[in-house]
């Protein structure tokens, strides 16, 4: 198959065409070496003047010096991380609202199903109950299937974003489509993977609260608990980047993982706290942060009643059987719905952070610092 090329002039993108008609171009003017050219299959800008097909009869003028580079590179700070995250989610705050509506519309007409069903009465099922169960799954499955299209949505757009370019919605999910099935799997492999650690977990604990107390068992726990504390951390690492790798590098599953493994050890000769993998922990420990105080926010009645409960009733019994009471779902709380829809709102500041991140690796100088 003929090469096809993409010619990119004040930020519009013109083919793709073969290298016939970027002759013709050239013959008419319309081309200059200044232009910016990439192959259609590859993201990689260059200089038109670089394509000796098209530029070969010419003398390629001088390049002006360029000034000699620092010996060590200072890579993107903490800060200007957070503030180019925000001035992005700014700039594209319409269209992240758009992608994150694809997965919470799902999530919240289940809740609100769920809490105008209310618990059945009784083991037998009655047309509402089948049909709101029904109704739920048919969400559940949406939520699910929405959710790759979503992941690759932040990636595409927060790059369009930091190069210039403009995209709406309807131009941006066909584009997401062509992931799907590869971040399926992928989603799969990696939260499931997470969901194997914390079952060990559970498992741990189990084992040190039926079994005899002795200081054999507490170190056999303990010796548990560090390794899964390690196959957690390697986890970390090695899928730190893989929705990066996955999009923007349109690389497979298997390729996928050793990408975002290669990204997260990258980048040796900056300071720890300016490299990928020390950047993406600090990123997501405040996203945890946040995650969890907007998860007291929504919970707040339930965990001041129990606060209230344990201070106020001696009775072991009474307690259980309070808190036990207080934990019946009784519909969904104004205050925990409006939570739970800020948290979606603001998700999207993850997934930016992280392909800010991915950027700097792949083209710093964008990201160096003026000062």
């Amino acid at each position: 198959m003929a090469e096809q090329w993409i010619v990119r002039v004040q930020g519009r993108e013109y083919g793709p065409v073969g290298l016939e008609e970027l002759l013709e171009w050239k013959r008419e003017g319309r081309l200059i070496r200044e232009n910016e050219v990439r192959e259609s299959e590859s993201d990689r800008w260059f200089r038109a003047g670089e394509l000796p097909e098209v530029f070969s009869d010419e003398t390629a003028p001088e390049p002006p010096p360029l000034p000699s580079p620092p010996l060590v590179r200072p890579g993107l700070t903490f800060g200007r991380l957070l503030a180019e995250t925000c001035r992005l989610y700014g700039r594209g705050f319409g269209r992240f609202l758009g992608l994150s509506a694809l997965v919470v519309v799902p999530s919240l007409c289940t809740q609100l199903s769920s809490a105008a069903l209310g618990s059945p009465a009784g083991t037998e099922l009655d047309l509402r109950s089948s049909l709101g169960a029904l109704f739920n799954l048919c969400m559940l499955l949406a939520n699910v299937g929405t959710w790759p299209i979503y992941l690759a949505g932040i990636q595409i757009l927060t790059q369009k974003l930091a190069d210039g370019r403009a995209v709406s919605l309807g131009e941006l999910v066909p584009q997401t489509l062509k992931f799907w099935s590869r971040l399926a799997v992928l989603c799969l492999l990696v939260y499931g993977a997470f969901f194997l650690l914390v079952i060990f977990a559970f498992v741990i604990l189990f084992m040190v609260s039926v079994g005899a107390p002795s200081i054999l068992g507490a170190l056999f726990a303990l010796l548990l608990l560090a390794v899964q504390v390690w196959m957690f951390g390697r986890l970390f690492v090695a899928v730190l980047f893989w929705q990066q790798a996955a999009v923007l590098e349109n690389a497979g599953v298997i390729d996928a993982l050793r990408r975002s493994s290669e990204l997260a050890r990258s980048r040796r000769d900056l300071p720890w706290h300016r490299r990928p993998l020390w950047q993406g922990v600090f990123v997501a420990s405040l996203w945890s942060l946040l995650a969890i105080a907007l998860m007291l926010g929504a919970e707040w009645t339930m965990i001041t009643q129990y606060f209230r409960t344990v201070t106020t009733t001696h009775d072991p019994q009474a307690i259980l059987q309070a808190m036990t009471a207080a934990s019946k779902p009784g519909g969904v709380g104004l205050g925990s719905l409006l939570f739970s829809i800020l948290g979606a709102i603001l998700r999207p500041l993850l997934g930016i952070a992280f392909v800010l991140i991915y950027l700097q690796i792949k083209h710093p100088p964008r990201f160096w610092p003026n000062d």
